[in-house]
């Protein structure tokens, strides 16, 4: 019986992560570090940015050109929003996201490409970005979008956002449809059990890129082609 079960397991989990474990494991066998350098440099900024964040003379100046608020002029938000992406959230361990970084920003860089691991990222980042500004607008009294007036001084979630969107985005181009279902069930609950701008945040980011992944899957349908997994990027 326990073999069987493990068994079923070993099947359930070639059938949910065969293809992402096939497209990473060649070039880390091959190139090590050298396949991810991109995130291991993102790894490394974070880091640096956490650093400087925590030091009297750092704190305004990672403040002034990373913290995003909602609360902040629309010009301002979008100039900081690409450097928003390494200011670890300060309700996170900062070890916490810099392993959210390495492990799906590296998977993501070689199965989707550096230029589309950004791409993605930060289109994921700036939806949870202009998704604050909507719910403060909106304010507390609207059902699920609304937000109260004091979350606009509130840092946005800073790279969990891009973490939450390569997940999902990676795990249906490579049919872990499992994997991206609990990430997205995950972030549900999480504003269920306790809403913040975050947790609400997260979820814009989502849909963003589920919007992303419904216009591929239909013009790929309108075009003919099947729908299989995209080539190994190195």
């Amino acid at each position: 019986m326990k073999q069987t079960r493990t068994g079923r397991a070993t099947r359930w989990a070639r059938a949910e992560w065969g293809l992402l474990y096939a497209a990473v494991r060649p070039p880390l066998a091959r190139r090590r570090l050298r396949a991810i350098w991109m995130t291991v440099t993102a790894v490394c900024l974070a880091a640096v940015v956490h650093v400087t964040h925590q030091q009297s003379w750092g704190y305004r100046f990672v403040e002034n050109v990373g913290a995003v608020r909602a609360e902040d002029p629309l010009w301002t938000a979008l100039a900081r929003t690409p450097l928003s992406l390494f200011v670890p959230a300060l309700d996170l361990p900062v070890w916490g996201a810099l392993a959210q970084i390495l492990i799906v920003f590296g998977i993501a860089e070689i199965c989707l490409g550096r230029l589309r691991t950004l791409a993605v990222a930060y289109l994921a980042t700036l939806a949870g970005t202009l998704y604050a500004r909507v719910g403060v607008a909106l304010g507390p009294d609207v059902p699920l979008l609304g937000l109260p007036a004091s979350d606009a001084q509130v840092v946005d979630t800073g790279p969990s956002a891009a973490v939450v969107g390569l997940a999902v985005y990676a795990g249906w181009r490579y049919r872990a449809y499992v994997t991206a279902g609990t990430v997205v069930v995950a972030m549900a609950v999480e504003v269920l059990v306790k809403e913040n701008l975050a947790g609400k945040e997260h979820l814009a980011a989502i849909a963003a890129v589920l919007v992303v992944c419904a216009a591929q899957a239909v013009r790929q349908w309108r075009s003919g082609v099947a729908s299989g997994v995209p080539p190994i990027q190195s």
